[in-house]
């Protein structure tokens, strides 16, 4: 790829996070730079779209127009652009080129790039990994949690930490991390993929690319997973929740993470709670070893660390009650991952939302054995109340608000009232955010 951007055309699909910020980069090294954008224009938009338009920006709303198109010298795809759509058609019939913003920074900076992918903990793992090498580098993170890797192009970070989602590893092909961390596999995106086996693809692509130099951190009790590692080239290392007897594996023995022999912390010092954060712990502490942090340093990083907004997120006790927030579970695969992390306690769990339809059999296998209610809202109640009757559990409530879930599942004095809504927010909310803010704000004001 040519640096220097001087006057070359370059197409942006998707007024996006993504778009904006690569946007403001090209325009900055002297791009003419052109937005499509095939929803119509909102208003909530407005301030992004007058600051683009100011510096010569061109938008269009409502199509993929052939002005916008023609003679682009490459494309930088919003993630969420599915393979088939018919934008992707005419990219590839004009033979323009097309990254994502991940491929697009990796061109000249594969050798900083800690990339983590996954179905669920990524954005936890991002977070950590970030906060624990920020103790010796700049390592700020970026990609799907929230920010482009193009915000810190020009500031010339030691490593960009980059969570990666399915649809942006779908556009990069020839992206090749120096350390890649892959945390696990479930069903997810199924209609956007067509297939698990193309989902695993598109997340493996960038661990196929690797070579002798590079370093893969993958689930060994992860059937995908442990298989990629016997197929790529990279240096592995494995994590496990069970001990394991091979030298490139960080586990769990005794509440202790254990390295090389070496133990590194005690879970129980840690802020964040669940197996699943375990994992994500170690796969951070393997990336900073590989960096060359010390275990002082990476230690007590993991006794300050907290839990990201919306993930397994303690909010406050009141009367005994733990309330956490786990609005970014909008699949029964995560919601299972957060019931799972409570062990011997009376835990009402608040479920429903948009029903992503997919099989609720090892969901309500985990309520059965770990839940003491179930209170349901949203467009899912009937098929959720309807799928655990028939398994023989029927302590559920349906409920018209989150507000007044909370104060149902408050009035049996249980150990945890648990968020984790194994559903999209679409029906309610306008986001997970929004459904995990007034989650909190409730309970921050009750007395």
């Amino acid at each position: 790829m040519d640096n220097n951007l001087t006057n070359k055309k370059v197409l942006i699909v998707g007024f996006s996070t993504t778009g904006v910020a690569a946007a403001r980069y090209f325009q900055a090294h002297g791009a003419n730079v052109y937005i499509s954008e095939a929803n119509e224009k909102s208003n909530k938009k407005q301030k992004e779209i007058d600051e683009l338009l100011s510096l010569n920006i061109n938008i269009e709303f409502n199509k993929h127009s052939d002005e916008f198109i023609e003679n682009a010298d490459f494309c930088i795809l919003s993630p969420s652009i599915p393979p088939d759509s018919p934008i992707i058609k005419k990219l590839e019939e004009k033979n323009i080129k097309y990254f994502s913003d991940i491929e697009y920074i990796s061109f000249e900076n594969n050798e900083k790039i800690v990339l983590i992918t996954g179905t669920n903990g990524k954005t936890t793992t991002t977070a950590l990994t970030s906060y624990i090498l920020s103790k010796k580098f700049k390592a700020p993170y970026c990609g799907n949690i929230g920010i482009s890797p193009f915000e810190y192009k020009d500031k010339n970070p030691d490593y960009y930490v980059i969570e990666a989602s399915s649809y942006q590893l779908n556009y990069s092909n020839t992206l090749k991390p120096k350390i890649g961390i892959f945390c696990n596999l479930t069903p997810d995106h199924i209609l956007w993929h067509k297939t698990i086996e193309n989902y695993f693809e598109a997340k493996a692509k960038p661990f196929r690319n690797m070579d002798k130099n590079d370093y893969a951190i993958l689930n060994y009790d992860d059937k995908y997973l442990k298989r990629l590692g016997s197929e790529i080239k990279a240096k592995v290392y494995y994590f496990s929740l069970e001990k394991q007897n091979f030298e490139n594996c960080i586990y769990l023995e005794n509440n202790k993470i254990i390295f090389k022999n070496e133990e590194i912390i005690d879970i129980n010092e840690m802020q964040i709670v669940g197996p699943h954060n375990i994992q994500n712990a170690m796969c951070s502490i393997v990336a900073a070893k590989i960096l060359g942090l010390d275990n002082k340093t990476i230690t007590e990083a993991l006794k300050t660390f907290k839990a990201i907004e919306h993930r397994l997120e303690f909010i406050r006790t009141i009367d005994g009650t733990d309330y956490y927030n786990d609005s970014k579970a909008t699949n029964p695969e995560a919601s299972i991952v957060a019931i799972n992390s409570f062990e011997n306690k009376k835990v009402v769990l608040i479920a429903g939302g948009r029903d992503k339809k997919t099989s609720l059999k090892e969901f309500i296998e985990a309520i059965k054995n770990k839940i003491s209610k179930v209170i349901l809202i949203g467009e899912a109640t009937e098929r959720f109340k309807e799928e655990l009757s028939k398994s023989g559990y029927y302590d559920i409530v349906n409920s018209k608000t989150l507000e007044e879930a909370i104060d149902i599942a408050s009035l049996d004095k249980p150990d945890i009232v648990l968020l984790s809504p194994a559903c999209a927010s679409f029906d309610m909310f306008e986001n997970y955010e929004k459904r995990g803010e007034a989650f909190k704000n409730y309970v921050l004001s009750k007395k």
